[in-house]
């Protein structure tokens, strides 16, 4: 336990639409940022593990490490992964391992400069089987809600409140944005703008459905607890952590209403962390659409299996920004979600973790949860692809 990862400063940038800054840009603030909040100079990193989906194609990088070394002008070992949880998981076990006691961890993209290139990217990235069916990026999401209302047997006054409590999804991750100033959507919308962007597209899903297409950098300083000690009072650890994989091509798996992923991952987890579900308080998990907001309740195991629509629906009547889940309190994405905070794919899953790191130190601002009781536990969910690969990781402020 003498390694134990923990997270002694975190970074980021405003998610958005960023053409007129580079990526060297983007990534230097959300680091320059952990940094400081560390306490810690450059010269103090062992190590840097960043993941980015895009950058090579949308800036014409060939070789991010060289880039990545000049930017911060360390020769030490420099990994680039996918999504930002991947390069966590990596400077996890290098800290565990024993190997490195300080190193950076950050993810960045750009997304937006080549919107009509990546558009192309992104269905192969989600499952090629969409991809040479002609579909869009979006299909699978509205594959999964059919699939969930047929299996369930959903309908009549049932059906119109599982669609309204979809659209209470947006409306909540839109309004915790409010008070989040990194956010991409600083703006409320409405149950009637989600509902008449479905009736424009004629679909299931509509425009306020899906979390959107951004740029930005996240990062963050992960010390062994012997280290972090030295730098902060108040470190956040990372108690728990695991991944797992399923089948690229959505249509094979054996059952279409839930990510498989997500529930090895959970299980795993909890069970390093050595903490229950009911322990959890803040999640933080991988709403690219409100269908996977919905389903990942249920795939993470604190709603039943067909049933998070209900609580969904029942929870926003009060207006208070949490679900009631069995009687339980629990935040969910407080930051916004991808939805409205934004989803720079590399930077994404640092953006999850930064929320938490500043919910559990009681520096969230505005944002703040109210806490009823002690010790207060959080989880984050990032997946790869859809559903191809995940990631959960549980954090907490003590260890056990």
């Amino acid at each position: 336990m003498s390694k134990f990862p923990a997270i002694i400063g975190v970074g980021r940038t405003r998610f958005g639409e960023h053409y007129e800054r580079s990526p060297e840009k983007l990534i230097e603030e959300a680091w320059l940022r952990a940094s400081e909040e560390a306490g810690i100079e450059r010269k103090d990193l062992q190590a840097a593990y960043v993941a980015d989906y895009f950058l090579p194609i949308t800036n014409k990088f060939g070789l991010e490490e060289g880039f990545l070394s000049e930017l911060t002008e360390l020769h030490v070992q420099m990994e680039i992964t996918r999504s930002f949880s991947s390069a966590l998981s990596n400077a996890c076990n290098a800290i565990q391992a024993g190997r490195y006691n300080l190193v950076l961890v950050g993810g960045m993209e750009k997304m937006t400069d080549r919107w009509d290139k990546i558009r192309d990217d992104l269905m192969l990235l989600e499952d090629p089987w969409s991809y040479y069916a002609g579909c869009t990026p979006e299909a699978n999401h509205e594959l999964m809600l059919r699939a969930y209302i047929k299996k369930y047997g959903i309908k009549d006054s049932e059906l119109e409140k599982l669609n309204y409590a979809l659209a209470y999804v947006a409306v909540k991750n839109h309004k915790h944005a409010l008070k989040n100033e990194y956010a991409q959507y600083r703006r409320e919308i409405t149950v009637e703008d989600v509902l008449k962007q479905r009736k424009a597209a004629r679909k299931p899903l509509g425009l306020y459905d899906f979390a959107p297409i951004s740029d930005g950098a996240t990062a963050l300083i992960l010390a062994s607890s012997e280290v972090a000690q030295k730098y902060t009072d108040k470190p956040v650890y990372i108690l728990g952590c695991s991944s797992a994989t399923d089948y690229i091509t959505f249509s094979s798996r054996e059952d279409l209403t839930r990510f498989l992923v997500t529930r090895i991952c959970m299980e795993n987890a909890l069970k390093m962390a050595g903490i229950s579900l009911k322990d959890i308080a803040l999640v933080e998990l991988y709403d690219q659409s409100t269908v996977m907001e919905m389903v990942s309740l249920e795939d993470l195991g604190f709603a039943r299996e067909g049933k998070a629509w209900e609580a969904i629906y029942e929870s926003y009547q009060n207006h208070d920004g949490y679900y009631i889940i069995d009687g339980k309190r629990l935040y969910v994405n407080t930051n916004g979600g991808l939805k409205a905070d934004g989803n720079p794919l590399g930077a994404t899953g640092g953006a999850q973790v930064f929320e938490v790191f500043k919910q559990l130190r009681g520096e969230a601002g505005e944002r703040q949860i109210e806490l009823l009781s002690e010790p207060f536990y959080a989880c984050t969910l990032e997946l790869e692809g859809f559903g191809t690969k995940g990631y959960v990781y549980v954090f907490g402020k003590e260890l056990r």
